[in-house]
């Protein structure tokens, strides 16, 4: 008897865990989306953010924008 008490306190704990590691995994979901959308957002942002400082450096009467010259290093 004392057997089958074992068992389901195991099983009752297995139980527990797995109910919280789906809570954890439906979270982490919700972490993840959000961080894609605002991901997606900002490299929008950053390529016009480029697009405009290259737009300023031709008009200042350079010949390349910076982001496609290679470093001095090179």
């Amino acid at each position: 008897m004392e057997d089958g008490k074992a068992a389901q306190a195991r099983l009752r704990q297995l139980e527990e865990a797995l109910a919280h590691l789906a809570r954890i995994t439906e979270d982490l979901s919700e972490v993840i989306a959000r961080q894609d959308g605002e991901i997606a957002r900002l490299s929008r942002r950053v390529e016009m953010l480029m697009r405009a400082a290259a737009e300023q450096q031709l008009e200042a009467g350079g010949t390349l924008p910076l982001a496609d010259q290679r470093p001095p290093h090179w």
